[in-house]
């Protein structure tokens, strides 16, 4: 009598890994198929690909067997989504029908969804599956070759890329040898960065330029507001030439989640550039902030370590944008589900635009503007105080002249810019080194009264506005906060009155909301 056969999968939970042990129990009764364990409709399909598969691959297929066939998916009480757990329980199963005469497969983890004639298709997951593997002590991972490289960017264990179960039988039973997956290897330099627009041919808004130079230093959140046609839009396009390159570490982070969702191109499984995500203003909250029966990574999650654009932010539903408000101050989203509550990573930088008015010309000089004050009211009410006081940057886009657009001189370039921002990232790492956090827009209490000191002449012009601007206490932080990041771009040690001074013009205007 066969005995029951184990071999490890994997279970993603938020944006977390677990090891699933997939054991196949086979006993004398009339032909029976059946998976527990808490699988999906997804899992229970891969009844008939595991069949198919196996025939196609030239095994005899459990309904050839006239016994029952259990396949238990351990632990239990952890809900199993997705087709991932196809190659698995075939692997399990003819190891249990002592069809597969393999050794060793204790320390190994399989993955992969597999197509009726045997073959294997891509799964999402495959880097943080790695990371899992590696750090519960497994040494080799089997993924479909599409996921290789992907998984190989966790150095400390043999990944193999396999295209088919018949190939991976044959490598088991050792009578052909796979080779791993050579470790890849992520280039972050490119002195040519791809970007949709240069600040070279942006005509004009110098200031606007400035506050998203400062915005990139920093990691702070910036608000464009003007007329419509005015470079809103293209500015923040624009952003993601100047950004600096992410780390190694933060490159696995970015890989991490857009693995999970399903969201790598296959033809570029690995994130080399900061995120820039733009979702429509018709988005729901729950597209936003992440969510679902098994909860998902959203846009402020896909944003992570990059850019999230939020265009005409008024027409975003107020209960969308009043989401923001806590992943805004935190860094982290945590959405709760009667099943358990799931944290997922919200470092992004906020990116807005929008119109003064519901026509659009509310400051613009040369057309007049047929709003009335109460439709200018509720327009501009459809963001609240909280979310405002969480934007560190206010500017005005103003409507360009026809000399500047037709002027031949060319503005600076994103990669002069792109350098500055870099050398002023650098000098933050180097401060913050020996703490979580990697820009000045991250600093608790604590570290502000470490690195924000302000002199006596500072101190006055602070308390001044504070009293004239009627600041908030976050509008107080986020001003230091601001006015650290201005005098890093410059290598100053120490904030200066001067630093502080333009940091306050950022504030919005009195009667702007």
């Amino acid at each position: 009598m066969p005995s029951p056969a184990k071999v490890f999968s994997a279970a993603m939970l938020g944006l977390h890994c677990l090891p699933i042990e997939v054991e196949v129990d086979m006993s004398p009764g009339l032909y029976n198929f059946q998976i527990v364990g808490l699988p999906d409709a997804a899992v229970n399909e891969s009844k008939e690909r595991v069949s198919s598969a196996i025939k196609n691959s030239g095994a005899s297929p459990p309904h050839h067997t006239n016994r029952r066939v259990i396949v238990n998916l351990a632990p239990a009480d952890i809900k199993k989504e997705g087709p991932a757990y196809d190659l698995p329980i075939a692997v399990a199963f003819l190891l249990a029908s002592d069809q597969l005469l393999a050794s060793g497969v204790a320390d190994k983890i399989f993955v992969g969804e597999l197509s009726l004639e045997g073959k294997l298709r891509p799964v999402s997951g495959a880097l943080p599956i790695a990371i899992m593997a590696r750090d519960k002590g497994f040494k080799e991972v089997f993924v479909p070759k599409a996921n290789a490289a992907e998984a190989a960017l966790i150095k400390e264990i043999t990944v193999f890329g396999i295209d088919s179960l018949e190939q991976l039988f044959l490598h088991l039973e050792q009578k052909e040898t796979l080779e791993p997956q050579t470790p890849t290897e992520l280039d972050f330099i490119s002195d040519a960065f791809e970007s949709s627009a240069d600040f070279a041919y942006i005509r004009g808004q110098e200031h606007a330029k400035r506050a998203l130079e400062i915005a990139a230093a920093g990691h702070h959140n910036i608000l464009m507001s003007g007329p419509p046609g005015t470079g809103k839009t293209l500015l923040a396009r624009a952003l993601p030439a100047i950004l600096p390159n992410l780390s190694f570490e933060e490159a696995l982070e970015t890989t991490k989640i857009f693995s999970i969702a399903g969201r790598l191109s296959p033809e570029k499984p690995i994130l080399t550039r900061r995120p820039f995500r733009s979702p429509h203003h018709t988005s729901s909250a729950v597209a936003l902030v992440g969510g679902g029966n098994h909860p998902k990574p959203g846009e402020i999650t896909l944003a992570h370590r990059g850019v999230l654009f939020l265009d005409e932010l008024p027409e975003f539903h107020r209960d969308v944008l009043e989401a923001l408000r806590q992943p805004l101050e935190d860094g982290v989203i945590t959405v709760s589900r009667a099943l358990g509550a799931l944290e997922f990573p919200a470092q992004f930088m906020l990116v807005a635009a929008m119109n003064p008015c519901p026509c659009g010309h509310a400051t613009n000089p040369d057309k007049q503007c047929v709003c009335s004050p109460a439709q200018v009211s509720k327009y501009k009410r459809r963001i609240s105080g909280p979310l405002i006081d969480r934007i560190d940057l206010h500017i005005d886009v103003p409507a360009i002249k026809y000399d500047k657009l037709a002027a031949e001189k060319m503005g600076e370039d994103s990669q002069a810019v792109r350098e500055r921002v870099q050398a002023a990232r650098a000098r933050q790492q180097e401060r913050f080194k020996n703490d979580k956090i990697k820009t000045n827009s991250e600093m608790n209490l604590q570290l502000m009264k470490k690195h924000c000191q302000l002199d006596s002449a500072g101190q006055e012009i602070l308390k001044t506005a504070a009293q004239n601007l009627h600041l908030s206490a976050r509008s107080y932080h986020r001003i230091l906060k601001l006015s650290r990041t201005i005098a890093d771009l410059v290598g100053a040690p120490n904030i200066q009155s001067r630093h502080l001074a333009e940091a306050l013009q950022y504030r919005p205007k009195e009667d702007a909301f």
